[in-house]
């Protein structure tokens, strides 16, 4: 155990003694291992899940793998969501899930622009004659671009996850995560693109959350408290201490996944704050605050996104979050 989890430990009353035998818990992720789940393997490989008591198996996601449906199933403890949409569809339809942290606090979706072509500030954006998105962007955030900036149907085409078409059309825009198609249209096109994420213009969803059964938190409230703890702290660890563990893992588990692309992610989410801005600053990674949701639903109504008349106390709980876990280490790695 290095140095910093073992100060950390003895600091920290948040995190409960280890049990003899760790409680063995899987986490399914949305998709391939990456640079942006890089908290959760920090705090698998530098021992802080075992340290509050569990023993966690982290099971990727990817093209061919649904973990949110095993963990419907009962066969996952924990799982990586995308947004609070998810959270709210879950609640129209009567599954009994509830978000218990937000280890991103804003969504990394982001619009891309070539520079120098008129398209250079985000109002500028209602007036680019083509932005290639994907079905689930369309049906999603651009339904509120649309009833929040004006933005036009006509305006987009589908995108199918090539960034040839963008990359060909100067006076064109497409989506991507701050984390990573940027990085692509560098290596692929030779410049820099215009970057809007629109967590900034006010798609203030949180994001990677993590996503329970209710009947985990009646029946094992510990390792709630557990595995949201020690996230916030291996993010913690990944953002500003040292993540050569976590990268190793990831790298071993992703054959595809470069050192540059792991680094070039971390200095994203660190530039843009995807990870610790606002209310985690103060009270700790995987912040959520009632209001901060309840504001996000009303948008996605107005914007025809979500539908109403959710009960919005069944898809989240504050009972894990916001207690400061992680904010002292993240003073001492800052230092």
């Amino acid at each position: 155990m290095t140095r910093t989890v073992l100060t950390l430990a003895s600091l920290l009353v948040a995190l409960p003694a280890a049990a003899q035998d760790p409680t063995p818990v899987t986490f399914g992720t949305n998709w391939l291992p990456q640079a942006e789940h890089g908290g959760y393997y920090q705090a698998l490989a530098d021992g802080t899940y075992e340290e509050c008591g569990l023993d966690v198996t982290i099971a990727p996601g990817g093209p061919q793998v649904n973990n949110r449906a095993l963990l419907l199933a009962g066969k996952i403890q924990f799982h990586m969501g995308g947004n609070l949409l998810q959270a709210f569809s879950a609640a129209n339809e009567g599954i009994p899930l509830k978000v218990v942290a937000a280890h991103f606090q804003k969504e990394p979706q982001v619009i891309m622009t070539h520079p120098g072509e008129g398209f250079d500030t985000w109002e500028s954006l209602t007036e680019v004659p083509t932005l290639f998105l994907g079905e689930n962007g369309y049906q999603s955030y651009y339904q509120w671009m649309m009833d929040a900036y004006g933005f036009k149907a006509e305006q987009r085409k589908p995108y199918t996850f090539n960034p040839a078409p963008f990359l060909a059309d100067k006076k064109s825009g497409q989506q991507g995560y701050v984390t990573s198609e940027p990085y692509a249209i560098e290596q692929a096109g030779g410049f820099v693109p215009n970057i809007f994420l629109i967590a900034d213009y006010g798609f203030d969803t949180y994001a990677t959350t993590v996503e329970v059964m209710s009947s985990l938190i009646e029946e094992d409230p510990e390792a709630v408290q557990c595995f949201v703890d020690a996230s916030a702290l291996g993010w913690t660890t990944y953002l500003y201490g040292d993540a050569s563990a976590g990268n190793a893992l990831i790298l071993e588990a992703n054959a595809d996944m470069t050192q540059d692309q792991i680094d070039f992610s971390i200095a994203k989410m660190k530039e843009y704050g995807i990870v610790d801005s606002g209310e985690s600053e103060t009270v700790g990674i995987g912040a959520m605050t009632a209001e901060r949701i309840e504001g996000f639903y009303e948008k996605m109504v107005a914007a025809g996104v979500a539908p109403e008349g959710i009960e919005l106390t069944d898809i989240y709980t504050l009972d894990f979050v916001n207690k400061g876990v992680g904010v002292d280490l993240k003073k001492e790695l800052t230092q």
